[in-house]
């Protein structure tokens, strides 16, 4: 039986998605911590299990950083305001496109003419992008890509990309992994390196007085720990650590 709680998180949650946002994503996670301790095992979460597209942490900075070596590089990227999208290759062939949602959202994709209907890998390759609308405010960027993604057209609009990064099913650290991306023929936002908490609030206040990123969409930045090996350490210690990336937004 669905609680009025449950209810509602499902009922914020499909607005967020729908471009329509009601409440900050602070008020959002604390409903949906709530609802976790309240029913762990309510049908929002086991349809969330699913998911191959979890939302990034928003944690506060130096919790994040705890524990790192002072000199660990981290890379600052674009928290683009779209639509998440996991596409999967195989034999080298887009094989299949996945929404947030967990629908199959292929041949929407297909469409796209910044995704490689190919690639020169013959094993299984996963990646993790954003489909957005250049020259938009980050708001309507998300609403005109989501609202691609159920109409019944084939046709996206022009100024409707995808941009990849993040490896899936990756070894490669951060940083190889953006330029392996490129060398595969995706699109593949600017980025760049720190390894300071000065530097990396330097690039937090850059993107706020508009001066980084100013000519994508985005809602914030992402903060990810470069090493392969430490992004390992922090998914299999979740419940000690956070997770290797975070989001930081207004």
């Amino acid at each position: 039986m669905t609680t009025y709680l449950e209810e509602k998180v499902e009922f914020y949650d499909q607005e967020y998605r729908a471009g329509r946002a009601l409440i900050t994503d602070k008020k959002f996670d604390q409903l949906e911590r709530n609802l976790l301790r309240i029913e762990p095992k309510c049908d929002y979460f086991n349809n969330k299990k699913s998911l191959p597209l979890p939302s990034l942490p928003k944690d506060n900075l130096e919790e994040f950083l705890e524990d790192l070596l002072p000199d660990t590089r981290m890379i600052v990227e674009a928290k683009i305001d779209g639509c998440a999208i996991a596409i999967s290759y195989k034999d080298g062939k887009l094989d299949k496109a996945i929404s947030r949602k967990g629908k199959d959202v292929s041949r929407k994709i297909q469409a796209i003419k910044t995704v490689p209907k190919e690639i020169n890998i013959r094993s299984s390759f996963v990646v993790r992008g954003e489909l957005f609308t250049k020259e938009e405010e980050p708001a309507f960027s998300q609403r005109i890509a989501s609202g691609y993604l159920r109409s019944r057209d084939y046709e996206p609009n022009q100024k409707i990309t995808f941009a990849a990064f993040q490896i899936i099913n990756g070894n490669c650290n951060q940083y190889e992994s953006l330029n392996y991306l490129r060398k595969l023929g995706f699109s593949v936002l600017e980025s760049y390196q720190a390894n300071r908490t000065s530097q990396i609030k330097t690039y937090i206040e850059a993107w706020r007085s508009k001066k980084l990123f100013a000519d994508i969409p985005t809602d914030g930045i992402v903060i990810k720990i470069n090493s392969r090996k430490l992004q390992l350490l922090r998914e299999k210690s979740y419940g000690t650590y956070p997770h290797w990336q975070m989001a930081i937004k207004y």
